[in-house]
C-alpha cells in the first residue's frame, strides 16, 4: 500500500489519475523502485498547449515512430505502450500546472485522455498510474 495515495502500486484495480504536489513526486518515484513498474518521468513547466504537451509526452516516453502527434494518438499510444516492455506503469507528470493556467481546456483533453488510458489498463489487468503534480491550493481546488 502506497501511504502517499492510499493505493497499492501493484494492483490493476486502483489504476487511475491522482493529483500530488511536486513534493510528493520523489515519494512516489521511491515508492515505485519496490514495485515491478515502469516510472516515466514527465516535466511541463515550460508546456503551455496542446503542441508543446504532445512533444514533452513524445520526449518522456518515446513514441514510436510515425506518431500522430494528435489527440487520437496519444490516447492509443497511452494505451499500448508495448515499446516500453513494462508489467505496469506509473507516469509522474511534474509542473501540471504551467498547462493548467496556460489552456484549461487543452489539460482537461489530457485528464481524459490519462482516464481513459487508466481505465483500459485496468481492463487490462496492467497498473497505470498517471501522478499529476499541480500546487497545493490547484491539487485541492482540481480534486473537487
Amino acid at each position: 500500500m502506497n501511504p502517499l495515495l492510499g493505493i497499492d502500486l501493484n494492483d490493476a484495480a486502483s489504476n487511475g489519475v491522482f493529483f500530488v504536489t511536486q513534493d510528493d513526486i520523489a515519494a512516489l518515484n521511491r515508492a515505485a523502485q519496490s514495485t515491478s513498474l515502469r516510472t516515466l518521468p514527465v516535466d511541463l513547466h515550460h508546456c503551455t498547449d496542446k503542441a508543446s504537451l504532445l512533444r514533452h509526452l513524445d520526449d518522456a516516453l518515446h513514441f514510436p515512430a510515425g506518431f500522430g502527434g494528435n489527440w487520437d494518438a496519444l490516447s492509443d499510444s497511452l494505451r499500448d505502450l508495448s515499446w516500453l516492455n513494462a508489467k505496469g506503469y506509473l507516469l509522474l507528470i511534474m509542473h501540471a500546472e504551467t498547462l493548467r493556467e496556460a489552456d484549461e481546456t487543452e489539460f482537461d483533453i489530457f485528464l481524459d485522455i490519462l482516464d481513459e488510458a487508466a481505465e483500459s489498463w485496468r481492463t487490462a489487468s496492467v497498473p497505470f498510474f498517471a501522478c499529476i503534480a499541480l500546487p497545493e491550493s490547484a491539487a485541492d481546488e482540481a480534486d473537487a
